[in-house]
């Protein structure tokens, strides 16, 4: 019989064919990807070289930094946020060889007026104020209080020694400036752990984070340290050595370290230190109550919020990182690169895959009710199907595992349930990253982009005490 004979039901039996042949070949070729990852860590931990070590409070108490640190935390429309952050940091980091820089634009007067009153006379804060209309990139006004910094360096005649990293909406843990401190002793740049928190009023939103940046950084960028890969910084509870930031702007041209039209100048940064030379190192520590040393926060919490912000994270590092960044020739660095970049690909896979969910509840429903005939699968597409399960499976394993040792085994089984949610914001900012690269290459102007914050983790009184 010719195809053009074929019925409606002929024709979709042969795009679920067709569909599953697609989606389950590939989702076996990024499980394979995960896996290796797996099996590295699960090495590392039998050999003990992804032992975690603990930090008490009077070793944290007692360090005095090796030089001074400034503190870059650029803002945009962050007043309902920034003070908390600022009183919290200011609280917590009690050395006095720190200056806080606090970037924000002439035309956001809230937030300079939040950053004033948080200061409360500190003389280690230091406002920043841009020379032009905000907003224009998060890279724009970093760069502008890179130049306040090295004005200051000039007319004090003092270079500090390292540069962290901060949102607008972190909460900064009392031992991470201590980690870092030690840590740029022997690495040019150095990214602590970011965790955020689950969130009660969206649970199957805002806290989908939760499972990623545990097993993330727990496990993944445990993997890229040991392998010598270059580490992206997350922008957060980062720093870079003050020597090697200089050299990536001169590098750069211009004077600035990062590119004002990137949308994630933080993947940038550290790649961009690795590029030149630069060591890079993740660094994974827990007080002794067990507790993760790590950035906390709370992100997004609504669809349209977690969409634009995962558009961006995908729109700067598999588009621009492509086109500014390119490749290498290190096997290691290859590899995590593909991986950084597979998002827009991953995104078509599971659009595939829940395509072919819908067709085939639908051909099972009319297969019951009389129409067409099921679909025959050969033995290949049986394997096929059998390593899908196995891998799903293995795969949600290890996702509750991580979430459950930060978070508890409730958060832990809930990471699990979120596994469709994650996969269909993937889609969607997929899907938006795409169009928006296509913008810009048509001309359209960057801009920061940025989502809204509301709640700060200073402000509950668990994670407070443990902080303070």
């Amino acid at each position: 019989m010719s195809v053009l004979d074929w019925t409606v039901w002929q024709w979709l039996a042969a795009m679920e064919h067709e569909l599953l042949l697609f989606a389950g070949v590939f989702f076996i070729i990024g499980a394979l990807d995960d896996f290796a990852i797996d099996i590295a860590w699960l090495a590392m931990r039998l050999t003990g070289k992804a032992q975690v070590p603990r930090i008490d409070r009077e070793t944290i108490a007692r360090h005095e930094l090796h030089g001074r640190a400034a503190v870059f935390i650029p803002t945009w429309q962050e007043s309902r946020v920034i003070g908390d952050t600022i009183a919290h940091l200011l609280s917590v980091w009690r050395q006095q060889d720190i200056c806080l820089y606090v970037g924000c634009y002439r035309n956001d007067a809230e937030t300079i007026a939040a950053v004033i009153d948080a200061a409360n006379g500190d003389p280690r804060l230091r406002l920043v104020i841009h020379d032009r209309d905000g907003p224009s990139t998060k890279a724009d006004c970093l760069n502008r209080i890179y130049r306040a910094l090295s004005i200051d360096e000039e007319r004090q005649g003092m270079k500090a020694r390292m540069v962290v990293f901060h949102d607008a909406e972190d909460m900064v843990d009392p031992a991470a400036l201590t980690l870092l401190d030690e840590a740029i002793e022997t690495a040019e740049f150095v990214q602590l752990p970011v965790l955020p928190l689950p969130q009660r009023d969206s649970r199957w939103i805002g806290s989908h984070y939760c499972e990623e940046f545990a097993e993330a950084h727990g496990k993944a960028m445990v993997v890229r340290d040991a392998l010598g890969a270059a580490i992206p910084a997350a922008g957060v509870g980062c720093a870079v050595d003050r020597i090697a930031l200089a050299r990536l702007a001169a590098s750069r041209g211009g004077g600035a370290p990062f590119a004002a039209d990137s949308l994630t100048e933080d993947y940038e940064l550290g790649i961009g230190i690795a590029m030149d030379g630069g060591r890079c190192q993740f660094v994974r520590a827990r007080h002794a109550t067990g507790e993760l040393v790590a950035t906390r926060a709370y992100f997004p919490s609504r669809i349209d919020q977690v969409v634009r912000q995962k558009t961006r994270w995908v729109h700067g590092i598999a588009f621009q990182g492509w086109d500014r960044l390119g490749w290498t020739m290190r096997p290691a660095e290859i590899w995590m690169r593909v991986r950084d970049r597979r998002g827009p690909f991953a995104a078509i896979v599971l659009l595939a895959g829940y395509l072919l969910f819908a067709l085939a509840t639908f051909s099972w429903g009319a297969n019951a009710a009389g129409y067409g005939e099921p679909l025959e699968l050969s033995l290949a597409l049986k394997l096929l199907l059998a390593f899908n399960f196995f891998f799903f499976m293995w795969r949600a394993t290890w996702r509750f595992a991580f979430t459950a040792r930060e978070f508890g085994v409730a958060e832990g089984l809930r990471a699990v349930l979120r596994i469709p949610v994650a996969n269909i914001i993937a889609i969607m900012a997929g899907r938006r990253a795409l169009v928006a690269y296509a913008r810009t290459l048509a001309g359209a102007r960057v801009i920061w982009d940025k989502t809204d914050h509301d709640a700060h983790p200073a402000r509950m009184t668990g994670h407070a005490s443990m902080a303070s």
